[in-house]
């Protein structure tokens, strides 16, 4: 069984992209194999040298599930807009199209959106 996980809200403030996460690294326990796509303000979830005080470091979860096996893309058009390169990333995310997002939705059993 196959997951795509698509995050597109900012990590901090909300907890929808610390749910997406947590829900991510449970399906994998699970034996699931996950995607993730980083969609919209979500792609703030791969920014490198985050430091939040007083939350979760959502930065520490997306790698744990890289480390699992999890396979993530961000949407490039996204970071373009909003400042960020590749080297903006951590080590393992990679830049993206629409049409990354539809091959990953094409070859997933289910489809999840936080």
């Amino acid at each position: 069984m196959k997951f795509t996980v698509i995050i597109t809200l900012a990590p901090y403030g909300q907890e929808k992209a610390y749910s997406a996460l947590r829900f991510a690294l449970t399906s994998i326990l699970e034996g699931i194999d996950i995607n993730i796509f980083l969609l919209e303000d979500g792609i703030y979830v791969a920014k490198t040298n985050q430091n939040p005080a007083g939350a979760p470091n959502y930065l520490e979860y997306l790698q744990n599930c890289i480390e699992a096996g999890a396979v993530v893309k961000v949407c490039g058009p996204c970071c373009k807009a909003r400042g960020l390169e590749e080297k903006d990333l951590i080590d393992g995310v990679k830049l993206a199209t629409m049409h990354d997002l539809v091959a990953f939705t094409k070859e997933s059993d289910k489809v999840i959106t936080f």
